[in-house]
């Protein structure tokens, strides 16, 4: 995991800070009865997508904690602030909530890690799943990265703070999944199979 990179994984609302304040913020939403999508609900042959990219939250924090990984990393001061506003800036995927609840049959966002966050979503599906490492959608950033430390691969996986959105979809739901996302304006990735 990140911590062989020096950099200690908190999930949730466990978190460390030198002060002064911290301030944790919970919303609440409806949805119309019975069109609520869990992660108890993937079944096996469903494909699994994600949103956006993977691994720049977790890059980025690198960077904070360790300003020295920019060179190490030889990154442009325009990379490593992509990165480092990933982290201290995410973005949601709220505008694909309309395809997932159409197509999807299990999902939840990406925020302790995609692999650890698949984990969760296989645990109460009662499945397992395959993801193909080279299918993990990247920034330009973390490929970048990955080409000169091909070890943060794990970093990329197992890393949280993206807040993507993580799926399963029947076969026959792929294709109109990703119409409906591309209306929407956010790209998914196929990236395994459950």
């Amino acid at each position: 995991d990140c911590e062989q990179f020096g950099c200690p994984l908190y999930g949730g609302d466990t978190v460390r800070t030198p002060g002064p304040v911290s301030i944790s913020i919970f919303a609440f939403g409806t949805l119309p009865q019975g069109t609520m999508v869990r992660r108890a609900g993937a079944k096996a042959g469903d494909r699994l997508f994600v949103s956006g990219t993977v691994g720049d939250g977790a890059l980025g924090l690198h960077l904070l904690l360790a300003p020295a990984r920019k060179s190490n990393w030889q990154m442009s001061d325009t990379d490593a602030r992509l990165l480092i506003d990933r982290y201290r800036l995410p973005r949601p995927r709220v505008a694909l909530h309309d395809a997932v609840r159409a197509h999807a049959s299990a999902a939840m966002d990406v925020s302790d890690g995609l692999v650890g966050d698949l984990g969760k979503l296989c645990q109460q599906s009662q499945v397992s799943a395959r993801i193909e490492v080279a299918k993990l959608p990247l920034s330009s950033a973390a490929r970048h990265a990955l080409r000169v430390d091909p070890a943060l691969i794990e970093c990329v996986a197992t890393g949280g703070d993206d807040y993507e959105i993580l799926c399963a979809v029947a076969a026959e739901h792929c294709e109109p999944f990703r119409i409906a996302a591309e209306a929407a304006g956010v790209p998914v990735a196929e990236i395994g199979k459950i």
